[in-house]
């Protein structure tokens, strides 16, 4: 597979499309705790997902191989995987989707700062470091204008979703640093279904019953999810990761609470404000210069 340097126009058009997959997530997981527990509906959604993905690669014939090393570092980036969604459906019980949205899309600082150890040729740089905090100001107007104090509870949620970053950020770096590059994108998934699916759907009923007020629409959206996010999402993550410069997606996701926000006006009815329009231009701002590359001046 070709590497490339920078992102190009079919890459910026992809990753914001996903990016706004990712946005609409945090609503539909809110939906759908309505119905079931969070920690079974992760794990539920892994278990249908997995099928889904292996029908794909099965049919497409892609490589899926637990023999070429990278069974370790596969059972680890699903233990990871595990990790994040236990953290991130829990907190969507404690916080809103806004906050969520927040804390959780820190994970370009983590990657952007992982990958400046880990990654040769991808140190922070001027135009990267610059770029990612006028996009992070711009979250930060967005999200916290006129917010109400946060109780116990609240901050509880934002913790787990910090934790569930920063592990979404080490999945993101393991393709780059381990050999689960061997994988294909549909493998490295498969992993993280696997082992997602298994821990969560056992752990969800020693916790709490895992269904509570299920309807029709839910299970539509939870259909959504597994279809849409979960399967097709995921498996264009990972491809673009083996693809694009990881520090330099990792700013798209910045894109992802601002999307949140807008689902949030569209599903919950949230009032959007000056202040989102004004975040929404520095994100874009400090997108476009974050992939903007340095000249040195003679």
């Amino acid at each position: 597979m070709i590497r490339k340097t920078r992102i190009d126009n079919a890459g910026i058009i992809m990753l914001t499309i996903f990016s706004a997959m990712l946005g609409l997530n945090q609503a539909l997981v809110k939906l759908v705790n309505a119905g079931f527990s969070p920690i079974f509906q992760a794990g539920l959604r892994s278990v249908c997902a997995f099928f889904i993905v292996l029908t794909f690669a099965l049919v497409f014939k892609r490589k899926l191989s637990i023999k070429d090393g990278s069974l370790l570092p596969g059972l680890t980036i699903g233990l990871l995987f595990t990790a994040e969604f236990f953290l991130l459906f829990t907190a969507l019980d404690y916080t809103t989707v806004s906050r969520v949205s927040l804390f959780f899309y820190t994970q370009p600082f983590w990657v952007a700062l992982g990958a400046h150890f880990l990654i040769a040729g991808e140190q922070l740089n001027r135009n990267r470091i610059m770029g990612l905090l006028i996009a992070i100001a711009g979250i930060t107007l967005c999200l916290f204008n006129g917010s109400e104090s946060a109780s116990t509870e609240t901050l509880m949620g934002d913790v787990m979703c910090l934790i569930a970053a920063i592990f979404w950020a080490m999945i993101a770096l393991m393709p780059r640093t381990t050999r689960i590059s061997v994988s294909t994108p549909e493998m490295q998934l498969l992993y993280q279904l696997a082992v997602s699916g298994i821990i969560l759907t056992a752990l969800a009923p020693l916790l709490e019953d895992p269904i509570r007020n299920l309807t029709p629409i839910i299970l539509a959206v939870f259909s959504f999810q597994v279809v849409f996010i979960v399967s097709i999402g995921f498996i264009f993550w990972f491809w673009a990761i083996s693809v694009y410069p990881t520090s330099d997606m990792a700013s798209f996701s910045l894109l992802s609470p601002l999307f949140g926000v807008f689902f949030g006006w569209v599903i919950f009815n949230d009032q959007i404000t000056i202040e989102f329009i004004v975040a929404l231009f520095m994100v874009t701002s400090g997108i476009v210069l974050s992939n903007k590359k340095v000249t040195s001046a003679n």
